[in-house]
């Protein structure tokens, strides 16, 4: 197999940061964009969650497809193809005249990132081994994670002074620049035996990922007391079911179910849907404690969190080094208790915590995070044969999906259920003002708004604090299970070694592209 230069390492590197990059600051990006689209489209509720939503299910409904079409097509290509689909779905997404169109743009954009996430880590799987990288994915991890804190900061400064447009728009330049330097760069690689796809397997995939998914994100919107989230459950639960009862049976199955039977493999997926269920309790409260506990604007609020993605950069790069010192199974264990010291000091958050503090805790928590995505992400692509690359990336990335959704839907509606609980609703308030004060901290705030000086001080200030309260008792939860699992974690993975050489060392030639 023919190695990429040192030069051209580097500049592999940097596209595949650069293209994890846009899908990161895209996930983040909406949410500050959805008031002042909000305005202009004049959408229903229930175009609004599809806005927000519609994405993430494309994403998870097709990130195993696309891994195992990478595999067969081309990792280059099929990252160039994406990124080109994902340039063109940015561009309809910023000029959007409609809510219907808006939310067809962004169910592309969902598309396009199914194909760049694989890509991008079976294309370093096949380009570095060992630990160099190991390394190389510390560095993208944690550059990653800087790309979800970098959503809301680039959001919020174009916001202030463009349409709401300009959050997608800003997508362009970023994916000519990928294009060039990823056909200029990048090695084609791919299975050198295939096989065909299973169609019906394809189908039932997707049906049963957006049909889980979907179950879990109404769930915590609105419950379960709803036709719609029964019937997705039902084809969900259905789909996968008979996805997983069909693999064993295909010459190429999209997930061949023996890589579970590896210990290092099985145990990393694992532990990569319960630590992504807990983190993200953190993003389920920080934006809006930044800016309805604390009052602070949007770009504010940005900046505020970018001391914890600069831990979790640092954490990145340290992890290799971490790995050779102490062994996989002590670098992942290091990094959940860093988390959960992480959610221990989150709970201590009070309604006028001092910045310092916050500082400190979200240094804490991203190095946690850093260290438990690289131990997580490395095992995974170390462990499999080259060829199954793209397949064994989307599996790590469908985990992590799944793990973030579930996260949102139970730990979401936890705290929605202790706000609620906790929230002391002031004599006198009108019935209107008082569901909306009971729905959510935001209702809350627009009720006081709208109340005399004294009635809606006092209103917002009991909302805040039944806020607080309530997380603090779901960041102790997190805590209590970030703990468990670095006591699990260690056995999981002791006897995985430090290097992952490659276990098909001189098989699966890699077709290096013309420079």
């Amino acid at each position: 197999m023919t190695r990429p230069s040192a030069r051209r390492k580097v500049g592999i590197v940097l596209v595949c940061v650069l293209a994890q990059l846009l899908i990161a600051v895209d996930m983040t990006v909406l949410h500050l964009a959805i008031p002042a689209l909000s305005e202009a489209l004049h959408p229903s509720t229930t175009q609004v969650l599809w806005i927000a939503d519609g994405y993430g299910f494309a994403l998870a409904g097709l990130l195993i497809t696309m891994g195992n079409l990478g595999d067969r097509i081309g990792r280059k290509k099929l990252l160039l193809t994406g990124a080109a689909l994902f340039g063109i779905a940015s561009i309809g997404t910023a000029y959007a005249p409609t809510a219907e169109l808006l939310i067809v743009a962004r169910v592309l954009l969902g598309v396009a990132a199914s194909t760049l996430m694989p890509s991008t880590l079976s294309i370093i799987r096949n380009a570095f081994t060992g630990k160099e990288r190991t390394a190389v994915i510390g560095l993208s991890s944690g550059l990653t994670i800087l790309g979800f804190g970098l959503g809301p900061l680039i959001g919020g400064a174009l916001l202030g002074h463009f349409w709401w447009g300009s959050v997608f728009l800003v997508n362009v330049p970023v994916v000519a620049l990928l294009l060039v330097a990823g056909a200029l760069v990048l090695p084609e690689s791919r299975n050198p035996s295939p096989g065909r796809i299973d169609v019906l397997s394809v189908a039932l995939s997707v049906l049963g990922m957006l049909g889980i998914v979907y179950t879990i994100k109404e769930v915590a919107y609105k419950g379960f007391a709803h036709w719609d989230v029964g019937v997705a459950a039902v084809i969900g639960v259905a789909g996968l079911v008979t996805f997983l009862l069909r693999q064993p049976r295909l010459a190429e199955p999209l997930v061949d179910l023996a890589l579970f039977r590896r210990r290092a493999f099985s145990a990393t997926i694992g532990t990569t849907v319960v630590a992504m269920f807990a983190q993200l309790a953190v993003s389920i409260f920080a934006t809006q404690y930044f800016q309805l506990v604390l009052g602070w604007s949007p770009l504010k609020s940005g900046l505020a969190g970018l001391p914890g993605m600069g831990g979790a950069l640092v954490g990145g790069v340290l992890s290799g080094l971490a790995i050779k010192k102490f062994g996989r199974a002590a670098t992942m264990a290091a990094g959940c208790a860093l988390s959960a010291a992480g959610f221990a000091l989150y709970s201590r958050i009070e309604v006028a915590t001092g910045y310092p503090y916050l500082v400190v805790t979200m240094v804490v928590f991203g190095l946690g995070l850093a260290l438990i995505i690289t131990v997580a992400t490395d095992t995974v692509l170390g462990v499999v044969p080259r060829e199954r690359a793209g397949a064994a990336s989307a599996i790590s990335e469908t985990a992590t999906e799944l793990g973030g959704a579930l996260g949102i839907a139970i730990l979401g509606s936890v705290l929605g259920a202790l706000y609620r609980d906790n929230l002391a609703l002031p004599p006198g308030l009108p019935p209107e003002a008082a569901t909306a004060a009971r729905e959510t901290l935001g209702g809350a705030a627009q009720a006081a708004v709208q109340l005399p000086g004294e009635l809606g001080a006092q209103l917002f200030a009991n909302a805040r604090q039944a806020f607080v309260s309530g997380v603090q008792v779901s960041l102790l939860a997190s805590m209590v299970l970030m703990a468990l699992l670095a006591v699990a974690s260690y056995p999981a993975l002791r006897s995985v070694p430090k290097i992952l050489e490659d276990p098909d060392a001189e098989d699966a030639p890699v077709t290096p592209a013309a420079v």
